[in-house]
């Protein structure tokens, strides 16, 4: 595991996180497979559901910078203060946009017979999270920050 991430970009905080990030995307298209049985390669690239990797990758990101240096530094507190933002923003803000568009396209789905000239197409619902998705993409990230050793880490270890 260590090989494949020192291959992505050199930058351990990095790749943790787009590690983070792709194997919550991955694992949306898993679930979404044994939940209603269709391969839905369109996961791999969307937004919302379960977990959140949005939240994984900031919460990854986070957990990296903690444990290279320490959880009293102010390169970590800017870090959590990102990953709080990002996670409310998923769970809150970009959920009530998701509503929104819910609603939006049933108004536009039941205009009559003619909708207005300015619907192009339908807008994404799919856009935040529940709390559950975003503490379990959190919960993700953070396992990945803290159980992948970082290059540095390793060679202290080993050498003392």
């Amino acid at each position: 595991m260590r090989a494949a991430v020192n291959f992505l970009t050199g930058n351990h905080i990095i790749n943790v996180s787009l590690l983070a990030f792709l194997t919550a995307q991955i694992l949306k298209m898993i679930i979404i497979l044994i939940r209603y049985k269709k391969l839905d390669f369109r996961r791999l690239l969307g937004s919302g559901g379960m977990p959140s990797s949005h939240s994984a990758i900031v919460c990854a990101m986070a957990a990296s910078v903690g444990k290279l240096y320490r959880l009293d530094s102010g390169l970590f507190a800017i870090a959590a203060v990102i990953a709080i933002v990002v996670m409310f923003d998923a769970s809150n803000v970009r959920r009530s946009a998701g509503e929104q568009a819910k609603i939006i396209n049933y108004i536009l789905d039941n205009w009559g017979h003619q909708k207005p000239e300015f619907v192009v197409k339908e807008l994404k619902e799919l856009l935040g999270h529940t709390p559950f998705e975003v503490f379990a993409g959190a919960a993700l990230g953070i396992l990945f920050g803290i159980c992948i050793p970082a290059p540095e880490v390793a060679a202290i270890v080993a050498a003392g």
